[in-house]
C-alpha cells in the first residue's frame, strides 16, 4: 500500500497512510485509466436506450438523444458514487450506469401506453428512486430475503428476457422491411458474433475486456461496403448539446408502472449490495454497513434524478469491478474521471449518435454475447445457491417458468386488466415476486433456527 507523508498538528512526524482508494494519480494516467472504464461500460450504457427507444416508437435521432442522456446521467451517478457527499456514495471506484433490469418492464409499459410511455416510465423511475433513497438505511435488514436463489433467478431472467431483442436485431429490426430475416442480415449478425468470440479468445488484458465494443467496430467496417450502415443519426446530430430536462414531456405517475419499477429498484439495490461487497474486498477496504448504505443512496438518488435529464434507472456495472481487479488501479478518482468523460460524451450528441451507424444485425450479433453474459452471470450466482438444500430447485423452477411466460407465450395475459399487464408482461417483475414469495414460504416461514437454507448472505461475485 502506498504511503503519502501527512503529519498531525501535534508536530510529531508520524506519516499517516493514505489508502490507494483515496489516492490521486498523475493527470494523464487519471484520464487514460478513466477512459478504460468508459470503454468497458459504453456498450452496456447505450444498449438499454437502444432497445427502449424503438419500443416506444422513437426515431433514430430521438433514440440517439436518449443514448446521450443515458451517458450523461451515468456520469452523474458515477460521480455520486465515487466522490459522494453527506451520507451519499460508497466512495469506492464504483461505476454506475443504466440498469438492464429495467428494460423489460419499460417495454411492458410501452405496450400499454404507446406514445405516452416515456413520461410514464420516467414518473415511475422517479418514485422508485425516491423510495429506494429512503429505504437504503433499512435495506440491510431485507437483504436476507434476496439470497442467491432469488438474485440468481432474477439476473438469469434479465438476460433471457433480453435475448429476443438481440434476435430481432439480427434479422434487421424492422419486421415490415422486405429484407427482415434475410440471409444477408443473419450472416452479418453471425459474423459479428464470431468476431467477438475470436477476440475474446485471443486478446488479452484490457482489449479482451472491450471485445464487444471492438466487435461492433469490426462488424460495422464489414457492413459499410455492403451498404448496411445508416448515417442519418450522425448527420442530424449537433456537436454540442445539453439533454433538455423533460424533453419528452413532464413525468406521469401511474400505479402499475410505479409498482413494476419499484420491484426493479429492489433488484438493483440487491445487485449493488453484492457488488459493493465484492469491490470492497478487491480494493482491500471491506464494505461496512455505512458504505453499503451510502452506495445504495447514490444508486437511488442517481435513479431519481436521471429522468430529469431523460435518463433511466442507474445501478452498478459489475464488468468495471473486474477491470479494477485486472488493472490493480484502485483510486476512486480514476473512476470519477471516467464519470467526467461520460458527462462530456453526453454533452456531445454526435458522439452518442455514432452508435446509430452500427447496423442492427451487427448489434444483434454482439447482443447475443452481451445479453447472454447477463444470463450467464445469473447462472453463476445460482451455482452458489445451495440447490441441493430444501426446495431451492423448486423455487428456481417455478420462478423461471412463470418469468418466461411473456417470452414464450406473449399473449398469455391478454384477458387481464390493462393496468395489470404492465407488471405481468414483465417476466423480470413476475419472476422476482414469485422467487421472493417462494423463498419466504420455503426458507423463512416455519424454518428451524440455524437450519441451512437458501437465505444465506448475498454472495460476492
Amino acid at each position: 500500500m502506498a504511503v503519502t507523508p501527512r503529519f498531525r498538528k501535534d508536530a510529531v512526524a508520524v506519516p499517516v497512510e493514505k489508502h490507494p482508494v483515496d489516492e490521486t494519480l498523475p493527470p494523464l494516467k487519471m484520464f487514460t485509466s478513466g477512459l478504460q472504464h468508459v470503454a468497458a461500460m459504453y456498450a452496456g450504457v447505450v444498449a438499454p436506450p437502444m432497445i427502449v427507444g424503438p419500443a416506444v416508437g422513437l426515431s433514430a435521432t430521438e433514440t440517439a438523444f436518449l443514448m446521450g442522456a443515458s451517458l450523461f446521467t451515468a456520469g452523474l451517478a458515477t460521480l455520486l458514487q465515487t466522490l459522494g457527499f453527506w451520507k451519499i456514495g460508497a466512495k469506492l471506484p464504483f461505476v454506475n450506469g443504466v440498469s438492464f433490469a429495467g428494460v423489460t418492464p419499460m417495454i411492458a409499459i410501452a405496450k400499454g401506453e404507446g406514445a405516452n410511455a416515456i413520461p410514464v416510465i420516467f414518473g415511475a423511475i422517479i418514485v422508485a428512486g425516491v423510495l429506494g433513497f429512503f429505504a437504503a438505511p433499512y435495506f440491510g435488514r431485507l437483504v436476507r430475503f434476496f439470497p442467491p436463489v432469488v438474485t440468481g433467478t432474477v439476473i438469469t431472467l434479465i438476460g433471457v428476457s433480453l435475448l429476443p431483442v438481440a434476435f430481432n436485431w439480427s434479422q434487421g429490426g424492422n419486421r415490415t422491411a422486405t429484407d427482415y430475416g434475410s440471409v444477408k442480415n443473419i450472416a452479418m449478425a453471425a459474423a459479428t458474433l464470431a468476431i467477438v468470440l475470436v477476440m475474446r479468445k485471443f486478446l488479452r488484458g484490457f482489449l479482451q475486456q472491450i471485445s464487444i465494443l471492438l466487435g461492433l467496430v469490426a462488424g460495422t467496417l464489414i457492413a459499410l461496403p455492403l451498404g448496411m450502415a445508416n448515417f442519418d443519426a450522425v448527420k442530424n446530430a449537433d456537436l454540442i448539446g445539453f439533454p433538455t430536462p423533460f424533453h419528452f414531456g413532464a413525468p406521469q405517475f401511474q400505479v402499475a408502472a410505479i409498482i413494476s419499477m419499484c420491484i426493479v429498484m429492489l433488484v438493483c439495490m440487491t445487485e449493488s449490495t453484492a457488488d459493493i461487497l465484492a469491490l470492497g474486498k478487491i480494493v482491500d477496504r471491506p464494505a461496512d454497513a455505512k458504505t453499503i448504505e451510502g452506495g445504495l443512496r447514490a444508486d437511488a438518488l442517481g435513479s431519481a434524478v436521471s429522468p430529469l435529464f431523460n435518463g433511466f434507472m442507474c445501478s452498478a456495472f459489475a464488468q468495471n469491478i473486474g477491470l479494477v481487479a485486472m488493472t490493480k488501479v484502485r483510486s476512486r478518482f480514476v473512476v470519477a474521471a471516467g464519470g467526467g468523460i461520460l458527462i462530456a460524451l453526453g454533452l456531445c450528441p454526435i458522439a452518442a449518435s455514432v452508435i446509430g451507424v452500427v447496423p442492427l444485425p451487427v448489434l444483434g450479433g454482439a447482443g447475443v454475447v452481451l445479453f447472454g453474459s447477463v444470463a450467464a452471470s445469473g447462472i453463476q450466482t445460482l451455482a452458489g445457491a445451495a440447490m441441493e438444500k430444501g426446495e431451492n430447485a423448486l423455487i428456481v423452477a417455478a420462478a423461471l417458468g412463470i418469468g418466461l411466460i411473456p417470452i414464450a407465450a406473449p399473449g398469455f395475459y391478454h384477458a387481464f386488466p390493462k393496468d395489470l399487464l404492465v407488471v405481468l408482461d414483465s417476466g423480470i417483475s413476475t419472476g422476482c415476486v414469485v422467487a421472493i414469495a417462494l423463498n419466504l414460504a420455503f426458507n423463512h416461514l416455519g424454518a428451524k433456527k440455524g437450519a441451512a437454507t437458501a437465505a444465506d448472505p448475498v454472495p460476492v461475485h
